[in-house]
């Protein structure tokens, strides 16, 4: 098992969560209220020409791979912060091949309207 580089994982980045809880007392959505959920070490990485231009041709907004140790506490529901960029999550875990257990990989995007503050 070769597990995880330390030295691989050289980018600290913000996952955060939006903690509002939906809507006001007159059923209008509550602006997003992001909080600090994790501080991690991390990799990111852009992706490869090939992979940008696949993803286009699927009309996906992937600009990014996020790897970090291995979580089960992180979903698309959250967002990356990384050198002062937002980016959303835009797929569940990809985990390792070895085991299953050693890395996660998200898939990143920007621009998403998701996550516009009100």
């Amino acid at each position: 098992m070769s597990g995880i580089n330390a030295g691989e994982l050289c980018h600290r980045v913000i996952i955060q969560r939006n903690v509002s809880n939906g809507e006001n007392e007159y059923g209008h959505a509550q602006p997003a209220n992001w909080q600090v959920f994790l501080i991690l070490w991390a990799k990111v990485s852009p992706l490869s020409a090939k992979d940008l231009i696949a993803a286009q041709a699927a009309q996906s907004q992937v600009i990014a791979r996020l790897k970090i140790r291995y979580r089960t506490n992180i979903d698309s529901s959250m967002r990356v912060v990384f050198r002062g960029e937002i980016y959303a999550i835009d797929s569940p875990a990809l985990n390792d091949d070895e085991t299953g257990n050693i890395y996660s990989t998200f898939l990143l995007s920007k621009g998403v309207e998701k996550f516009k503050e009100s």
